[in-house]
């Protein structure tokens, strides 16, 4: 038998160490070629390390969270015959790494204080063999619902990557079986319970880039309404005759089409400013970074040449990219390169927002939710759709008047629909 060590990789683009995001073997598994051992990541995306060998792990060389340069022992797998080491030359790492270290796991969550009055289980779903310690893989959210719906993530049969729960698997274990009984009682339950979350792994980017983007870019936003009523009716009406066989289309792909006409006019809003450099680069191309919420966090795939797209393009390209974002399989290129950044929080869009600048980019375009109210047309009081738009740009590149009309060309294609596609 011998030793067969992994490094961690050289990922490119220059980066020299990259944050260990989650393990997906532990110390004593079997593993065969191609598995998946962990995710690691960089500063633009996740990264599985598949397994080059079959065999048996014998050391992790990381804990969730921690930063590894690249060329450092990433894991040691015992594998048939000599192996990649000699046997004076095998890693220490073995005795140190195996157990995770407590500070830095993904969710840290203290016990109730004895004198707090015990949650009533409402749930009596079939549960998962897993041992008292063993932490079940979940984002804070999942664990906040799992707490107020009283129920033991332990329990939960997993269904995402690497066995992660998932919202949905809390609502099948409900559904399997709930007895309401101590609903009410438990509602009304004093609380003590607290919990600590690291921020790591994806989190820790995301706050890591907001931080450098608000101390960096000079923000300002700028608030317009617009009246979609036409173009939703457009949207139902190309729906209703081209869905099924094209695909049914949502405003997303409206909007960007009305991005890339208004960008013709304003070339210094489709920009990246290098400020260390002190250079503003204008793109031709119109590389639209689509916002999308997963799991993990934030994260930002981007539809590639936008202009050269159809509605139907466009719309195909944003659903491909948000599934894999959301899934977790968008590659470092599909996360990367936009030139102008387009959020939406759909139903939940509120009445105004300021959206975060995704650097380098000078400008982000933010769409609230669509609201039916009267309004004041050719002096009648008639019921129309409206929605605002609240968007953001960097002062330093973008002054407010180009801002202000570059919105407001944005409005007049949405408005007048039609002139999205007059070339």
């Amino acid at each position: 038998m011998g030793t067969h060590v992994i490094k961690m990789p050289d990922i490119g683009e220059g980066i020299a160490e990259v944050e260990l995001s989650a393990w997906h073997v532990k110390v004593g598994d079997m593993v065969v070629e191609d598995q998946v051992l962990a995710d690691v990541m960089t500063d633009k995306a996740m990264v599985d390390i598949p397994s080059p060998v079959h065999g048996k792990v014998i050391a992790l060389g990381g804990v969730p969270g921690e930063v590894m340069a690249v060329g450092s022992i990433l894991i040691s797998i015992e594998v048939e015959g000599a192996g990649n080491v000699k046997e004076s030359a095998q890693p220490a790492v073995a005795a140190v790494k195996e157990s995770p270290s407590p500070k830095v796991e993904a969710i840290v969550e203290s016990k109730p204080a004895p004198a707090a009055a015990p949650r009533a289980a409402v749930c009596q779903g079939p549960m998962v063999a897993r041992e008292a310690d063993e932490r079940p893989l979940a984002s804070p959210a999942v664990r906040k619902h799992a707490l107020d719906l009283g129920i033991q993530l332990r329990l939960v049969r997993g269904t995402g990557p690497a066995g992660r729960v998932l919202h949905e698997d809390l609502d099948a274990y409900l559904a399997q079986g709930q007895s309401n009984a101590s609903t009410a009682t438990a509602a009304y339950a004093q609380r003590n319970d607290e919990e600590q979350i690291p921020v790591i792994g994806m989190r820790r980017k995301i706050a890591q880039r907001m931080q450098d983007a608000t101390q960096r870019a000079a923000h300002f936003s700028y608030v317009e309404e617009i009246d979609v009523t036409a173009v939703e009716e457009l949207r139902a009406h190309l729906n209703e005759k081209h869905g099924a066989t094209r695909g049914k289309l949502t405003l997303l792909p409206f909007l960007v089409r009305a991005l890339v006409v208004a960008l013709r006019d304003f070339p210094q809003i489709n920009a990246r400013y290098d400020d260390e450099a002190q250079v503003i680069t204008r793109l031709g191309a119109v590389h639209v970074g689509i916002a999308t919420q997963a799991d993990i966090g934030l994260m930002v795939p981007v539809v590639r040449h936008a202009e050269a797209r159809s509605l139907w393009d466009n719309a195909a390209e944003i659903s491909r990219l948000a599934n894999a974002a959301r899934n977790g399989k968008a590659s470092r290129d599909e996360l990367s390169g936009s030139s102008i950044t387009l959020t939406s929080l759909g139903a939940l869009g509120g009445i105004v927002s300021t959206p975060v600048l995704n650097l380098p980019e000078v400008a982000i375009v933010g769409v609230n939710k669509i609201v039916e109210r009267p309004m004041v047309v050719k002096g009648q009081i008639v019921i129309r759709k409206m929605m605002n738009l609240s968007s953001s740009f960097d002062h330093r590149v973008v002054d407010g008047m180009d801002a202000a009309q570059f919105i407001q060309a944005v409005r007049g294609l949405l408005e007048q629909p039609a002139t999205l596609f007059v070339e």
